[in-house]
């Protein structure tokens, strides 16, 4: 059976985020990504997991060293997603932006 994560879950946690905005930079080891947090090395493990089962991470081997890279299509499809609601957000400040500038008045 195949475990199905959701991308929103996996990225809602704080930790996760941070991994992301890490390996963003460059490709990491998981020791390396570890390195960086007060968690046990489990611990970031299981979310690196959980971050590639997301597809949001994608890892290259090199000798017996594996490196995990930020999967920038993946972003692309969250960023798609969420692109209709900032611009409705962005479009109601505006619009309040506007009612406060002639109350102003």
């Amino acid at each position: 059976m195949e475990i199905r994560r959701d991308v929103f879950q996996a990225i809602a946690d704080p930790t996760r985020r941070a991994i992301l905005s890490l390996v963003a930079v460059q490709a990491m080891t998981p020791g390396a990504i570890a390195e960086n947090f007060n968690s046990s090395r489990q611990t970031i493990s299981k979310h690196i997991q959980i971050l590639n089962e997301c597809e949001l991470l994608h890892q290259t081997q090199n000798g017996r060293e594996i490196y995990y890279h930020l999967n920038p299509q993946k972003m692309k499809e969250i960023d798609n997603f969420i692109e209709p609601f900032r611009q409705m957000w962005d479009d109601r400040f505006n619009k309040l932006e506007s009612i406060m500038k002639n109350y102003k008045k």
